[in-house]
């Protein structure tokens, strides 16, 4: 078993996110590590509910292996897996958060967007 406490990131796979994503996580949850689960254009895949089981599978290792008790569902500005509008972004990620918690794991599960200026804002 790991030792620290750790929580999820369930994020697109564009570098320009991960670093301001680590630290509004870390600066708001008492988190020692974040392990990383990315895609590109991660909240539309999610919110879609399309082909989720090995996005699941990753949580539940985090979830086991890590003990992670917090999952953070994301999305950010300038996402080219998804080039949609910020609201539609939001949205997007609301309804992630909505079927990432229905899977029932013991966890919190918060959603996150990243704005034009690499800014994490609660959703």
């Amino acid at each position: 078993m790991a030792d620290g406490k750790f929580a999820t990131s369930v994020s697109c796979m564009d570098g320009r996110i991960q670093s301001p994503l680590v630290q509004w996580i870390k600066k708001n949850y008492p988190i020692d590590f974040v392990d990383v689960i990315t895609e590109p254009g991660i909240d539309k895949k999610i919110s879609e509910d399309s082909s989720l089981n090995s996005i699941r599978a990753k949580i539940e290792i985090s979830i086991n292996a890590h003990k992670s008790k917090l999952i953070v569902v994301s999305g950010h500005y300038d996402c080219a897996g998804n080039p949609v509008s910020d609201g539609e972004h939001i949205s997007q990620i609301k309804k992630g958060v909505e079927i990432i918690s229905s899977w029932n794991l013991g966890v919190n599960v918060i959603g996150i967007w990243v704005d034009n200026s690499w800014n994490p804002n609660l959703v």
